[in-house]
């Protein structure tokens, strides 16, 4: 499985998506309650602030870069 994604918004940010406390395990990962959803955290260039999203637990391979990047974008506005 793949540790991390990078994805460019149109603002020319690039976020790089870490599975939150990927190193553990990813029972650590997983968000409680919730079967095969993990935190993914997103972090992006230029030191913005980064953010916690939940996605299905293979995000990596799944969502697009558009559905990703729009996880993102709400995020940031709560």
């Amino acid at each position: 499985m793949m540790d991390q994604r990078e994805v460019t918004d149109r603002e020319g940010i690039t976020w790089t998506c870490i599975q939150a406390l990927s190193g553990i395990s990813d029972e650590a990962a997983q968000v409680k309650g919730e079967e095969d959803s993990y935190w993914v955290v997103c972090t992006p260039s230029g030191g913005a602030q980064s953010v916690r999203v939940k996605l299905q637990g293979d995000w990596q391979t799944t969502e697009s870069d558009e559905t990703l990047l729009d996880e993102i974008a709400a995020a940031q506005e709560t």
